[in-house]
């Protein structure tokens, strides 16, 4: 049978890796800021009020 405190000194180590990959990935983020949409409609999203349509054509994703 695996001692507990072994486990769980494998889940603390895990943790700790995924906690500083995460830190390293948000300072990398930070630094590129997110590009433009190309083709994309102006102004405020329109899907996240409810409006799937644009000049009469309706999208579906």
């Amino acid at each position: 049978m695996v001692d507990d405190s072994k486990i769980a000194k494998r889940i603390n180590e895990a943790a700790t890796r995924a906690l500083a990959e995460a830190q390293a990935r948000r300072k990398s983020g930070s630094a590129h800021p997110s590009r433009p949409e190309v083709g994309g409609r102006k102004g405020p999203e329109p899907t996240r009020y409810g409006d799937w349509e644009k000049n009469g054509l309706i999208s579906d994703f």
